[in-house]
């Protein structure tokens, strides 16, 4: 075995059957019909590759049906059957079917021990220390097996068999395993409990020889001892449904992959790609681009008039309405669209007293928000601690997999954080009342649980996420966890403690006036009784206003005018097209985070300055090349959203039992064929020029222009490829850099987008700051004075000047 492993492409897919086991398998291929492996179909299996679902399960039991049995799984990837005695005796390494002695029996050398298969090493160490000496941990690192990079791997006329490999590196990992696996009294496979973990398992199963409808697969739902031990004294099969929903996706997004992006390397340029999900997202965004384009902004007035009454109350009131007809439209004050309407309403004021007509108090309740599901959990880190979705998916990975506490050992604080799933476990919901109970007063605790159900359709398998023990505060955690962890951790146990707490009581207050004809209102909120924001913070949308009398007049104190125009809509950020993907129905929560990031890759899409999702002249091509053939009104309209969901929904009906996953295949790709036909007919796409700027390259003396790359604008030479300059875009500040006195302080971005600030004369001069000029000179050395992390703070970042403090004089 180890002469075998040397090589990865010669590394073995199980160990050898014992002689009783390769005996039974020559039974198993007698009674399929004696069909031998092709040479061909055993030098694939030889060099680690793999059959497609379902071909290298072992021989069930007498009287039951194979699990993958009538779901049309083929035993190779070229649509031959492996069994045959002779196969199974020359070329044992082929035949994965039945649990060997490797994977189920116990040998001397380990007996009693069992082995414990996770994807993770920080999870490894975890479960290690929790379950103790009896069990080996081992980490996969991720997926074991693939589909090869530099091809399709798919064939579609032998009912879309996928040819697996092992994936580039993991041939030592493999061998591990396998090895271990031997020695082991059983083999658990404890990988993620989603579709893709799912996935890894039955991998797992092919290549170590494990029969998947065996006792061999745990779900960790939560990584604390109780719950370990719990699925650990429990384990299950692995769910082949689930499997088949992750292949019939996995087979998809290849087919749309690797034929749609070879048509765009004929009809645009080399190097551009398209996929399932990318290309909704990609459109989503390049819609708002056009829309924001083709707005025309409205100009209208807003009229306030600041009153006060007899015993010095202050109001701030706006213009309402005139002669009785309201003048605000779409939340906005549309109708006092010109200096007429403003004069009228004005004049109206100078004329009569402005006089209270109402005052109205109207007390409501603000219901406790509900528990992160995986994309909400996005959305709020992105809006309050600034972290992208994918960095957000990587420190809940980190969360969830443990860290060491000290006095409770490694302990996984979060519970699986890729979940569309609101549900709350009984024993979870009664430990944060009883939290809730010990910690605040008794108003602050409802009678009943507060019980949340996800819209549409989740996996109510998982819970929503949450912390695995409530009494974890994170102040505990100070030292402990990291600064981005720490924001993590404390975003999602303060969520959670607040969706179990009573309602916020907000008491929204309403004072209307009249001044003659015209009309005048102020609201207002004051918050009565704080409920869950007491540990969530609940945006009350005006300020606390103070009661007045029916009939009372206000002394008007100063009239004001202000002219506004409406704006566009604002351009996605990752929060919020995520959001949008989410009420469509597109993608799942295991591929949000990956969504944004492929289209930066691709120079699609680039995150402006307000890291706000912008398209590039690139994005917008590919788009409108694709939404001309694929669009809502093609057989195959793969950018259209509604047409996406519904390929979600079905992908969800097979891993539900419902449909058999290759009907879906068959269905999608007898239109797509179609549709892909229709568009390699179509001419070649003209890519927009890129706009010179008015320099010559220094180095040929071509024009200069302005490109897109993926971090986004660039100043590149026209005659690329022959010559190479590039530099960045530099937007002067008007400050001289203050460490050579020669050149300017400009503007630039980081490799991440991120901007700073450093001189033009960039290498001679390194100086840089994240922070920009304040455009003042320093009263002691005359450098340019910059700001610092603090509101109006300011520093001379050359003789280390600090303004004094204004203080306010009192006499």
């Amino acid at each position: 075995m180890a002469k075998e492993g040397k090589k990865e492409k010669t590394a073995p897919e199980t160990a050898p059957l014992p002689p009783s086991e390769k005996t039974a398998a020559a039974v198993t291929a007698r009674s399929s019909g004696g069909k031998k492996t092709s040479p061909a179909g055993a030098k694939k299996i030889a060099a680690g590759k793999s059959v497609p679902a379902g071909a290298a399960k072992s021989a069930p039991p007498a009287g039951k049906k194979s699990p993958s049995s009538g779901k049309g799984r083929k035993t190779s990837s070229a649509g031959k059957k492996t069994t045959g005695t002779k196969s199974a005796s020359k070329a044992p390494r082929q035949k994965t079917s039945g649990r060997s002695r490797a994977a189920s029996a116990p040998s001397e050398a380990g007996a009693g021990t069992s082995l414990v298969i996770v994807e993770s090493p920080t999870k490894a160490r975890t479960l290690a220390k929790i379950l103790g000496s009896k069990y080996v941990v081992k980490s996969s690192v991720g997926h074991v097996r693939d589909l090869p990079k530099s091809r399709l791997a798919i064939d579609v006329d032998n009912d879309f068999a996928p040819e697996y490999i092992l994936v580039k590196g993991k041939a030592k990992v493999k061998n591990e395993l396998a090895g271990l696996a031997r020695k082991a009294s059983r083999v658990i496979l404890a990988s993620d409990p989603d579709r893709e973990g799912e996935a890894i398992a039955w991998h797992l199963c092919e290549l170590l020889g494990i029969d998947p409808s065996s006792p061999c697969r745990v779900r960790f739902y939560e990584i604390t001892p109780g719950a370990v031990r719990e699925a650990i004294n429990n384990p299950e099969e692995v769910n082949m449904n689930k499997v088949d929903a992750q292949q019939a996706r996995r087979i998809l997004d290849r087919l749309v992959g690797y034929t749609l992006s070879p048509l765009l390397w004929k009809k645009i340029r080399r190097g551009l790609s398209a996929g399932r999900v990318q290309s909704v997202a990609l459109a989503l965004i390049c819609a708002r681009e056009r829309e924001i384009r083709e707005f025309v902004p409205r100009a209208y007035w807003l009229v306030t008039v600041s009153a006060a009454a007899g015993d010095g109350r202050k109001y701030v009131l706006r213009a309402d309405s005139l002669d009785g007809k309201s003048l605000w439209k779409e939340g906005k004050s549309l109708l006092i669209d010109s200096e007429d309407v403003v004069d009228a309403i004005l004049g109206e004021v100078e004329k009569f007293p402005l006089t209270v007509t109402d005052f109205k108090v109207r007390e409501s309740l603000r219901a406790a928000p509900a528990p992160f599901k995986t994309s909400t959990l996005q959305q709020e880190a992105a809006r309050r601690c600034s972290l992208s979705p994918r960095r957000t998916m990587r420190i809940a990975q980190e969360l969830f997999e443990g860290v060491s506490i000290p006095g409770r050992g490694p302990t996984g604080l979060i519970t699986y954080m890729r979940t569309d799933s609101l549900r709350i476990a009984p024993e979870a919901v009664e430990k944060c009342r009883a939290y809730i109970a010990s910690s605040f007063e008794p108003p602050y605790l409802p009678e009943k649980e507060n019980v949340y159900s996800a819209k549409g359709r989740s996996q109510d398998a998982h819970e929503a996420i949450r912390p695995t023990d409530v009494t974890i505060a994170p102040e505990s955690l100070e030292g402990i966890l990291t600064p981005d962890q720490m924001k993590l951790y404390s975003l999602i146990w303060r969520r959670y403690v607040a969706s179990q707490m009573t309602p916020a009581r907000v008491a929204n207050a309403a004072l209307t006036a009249s001044a003659g004809r015209a009309g005048f209102r102020q609201l207002g909120e004051t918050l009565l009784f704080p409920g869950w924001s007491a540990v969530w913070p609940l945006d009350l949308k005006g300020e606390s206003l103070l009661p007045a009398v029916r009939g009372e007049v206000l002394a008007v104190e100063e009239t004001g005018k202000e002219q506004k125009f409406t704006r566009p809509p604002a351009r996605y950020s990752e929060a919020t097209l995520i959001k949008v993907l989410e009420d469509e129905g597109v993608g799942r929560p295991s591929t949000y985070a990956s969504i944004v990031e492929t289209l930066y890759d691709r120079g699609y899409v680039v995150r402006n300055e307000e890291r706000r999702l912008q398209s590039t002249p690139l994005g917008e091509t590919v788009d409108e090349f694709l939404m001309k053939y694929f669009n809502g009104e093609s057989l195959s309209s793969i950018v259209d959203t509604g047409f996406t969901a519904r390929m979600e929904e079905s992908l969800d009906d097979v891993e539900e039992g419902k449909v058999p996953w290759l009907s879906v295949l068959r269905d999608f790709w007898k239109n797509f064929t179609v549709t892909m036909a229709e568009a390699e007919t179509a001419p070649p796409a003209q890519l927009p020029p890129p706009e010179p700027i008015g320099e010559d390259c220094p180095e040929c003396g071509k024009p200069l222009v302005l490109k897109n790359g993926r971090f986004g604008e660039f100043v590149g030479c026209s005659g690329y490829p022959e010559c190479r300059f590039t530099r960045p875009v530099l937007v002067k500040t008007g400050a001289v850099c203050p460490k050579c006195g020669t050149g300017d302080v400009v503007k630039r971005k980081s490799r991440k987008g991120k901007p700073f600030y450093g001189c033009s004369r960039y290498p001679e001069c390194d100086f840089v700051s994240w922070n920009p000029p304040s455009g003042k000179e320093c009263p002691k050395c005359g450098a340019a004075m910059m700001t610092t992390g603090r509101k109006g703070g300011e520093e001379c970042p050359k003789c280390g000047y600090v303004p004094p403090k204004e203080t306010r004089d009192d006499d």
